[in-house]
């Protein structure tokens, strides 16, 4: 039984998108690996944005550096 926890900030993820993700996710495993889908749980967890980091930065920071840096 697959288990998929797919981790998101949260910053406004519609219902339809989750659910397309859950499919997308499902369907993959069934594609790739031969799961049953009837099996297969996914879990989306929606992280607030302060409690989320990236490159020891928090990610509104990490964001302004990235879109700052000449192309």
């Amino acid at each position: 039984m697959p288990y998929v926890n797919i981790k998101i900030t949260r910053e406004g993820a519609t219902s339809e998108q989750k659910a397309a993700l859950i499919k997308g996710v499902t369907d993959l495993l069934v594609d790739v690996l031969g799961k049953n889908p009837a099996t297969t749980v996914v879990v989306i967890d929606e992280v607030e944005m302060e409690h989320w980091g990236i490159g020891g930065l928090p990610v509104e920071e990490y964001r302004k550096k990235a879109a700052a840096k000449p192309a």
